[in-house]
């Protein structure tokens, strides 16, 4: 079984790994690594953005998330939002998703925000980690998403 090394880090509190997870996210959802570059950045402050990776413990990332206003779609009254949440193949089924999600919870309780939202196209997954169906949106090409949320915790 592959391990993941530790559990989720704020990249806040670890910005020499900014620039790895910057590249690891645009791999992962075709955006530019500027962008993430510019968000992760943002993200030394308290507040949202805020962006956390899974080391893989083999100088990679097995896993990450990020919490930023909006996440491409048409509701921006439903935010903070978690967004990018990605594992990678060969750490799924081993909890880290639902770690980082835990995670963000508790962080975002830590900074003040009390309830978190996320849009997706899937469904029992977010249910069975503590997150509720409360509306549907359209994303930047109006396709419908299906939006989550969640209060937060300290």
């Amino acid at each position: 079984m592959v391990r993941a090394t530790s559990g989720p880090l704020p990249l806040r509190r670890h910005p020499a790994l900014a620039e790895m997870a910057a590249a690891w996210f645009s791999e992962k959802w075709g955006l530019p690594q500027q962008s993430y570059r510019e968000s992760i950045r943002a993200c030394r402050a308290a507040g949202v953005p805020q962006w956390y990776v899974v080391p893989d413990g083999k100088g990679g990332i097995a896993a990450g998330a990020g919490l930023i206003e909006n996440d491409f779609h048409n509701r921006p009254d439903l935010c903070p939002n978690v967004c990018a949440l990605f594992v990678e193949q060969a750490y799924r089924r081993r909890g880290l998703a639902r770690a980082l999600l835990r995670y963000i919870r508790e962080d975002a309780a830590r900074m003040g925000i009390t309830t978190l939202y996320l849009v997706t196209e899937h469904t029992d997954f977010y249910e069975k980690c503590g997150w509720q169906h409360c509306a549907m949106c359209k994303d930047d090409d109006g396709l419908p998403l299906r939006v989550y949320k969640a209060e937060t915790r300290a």
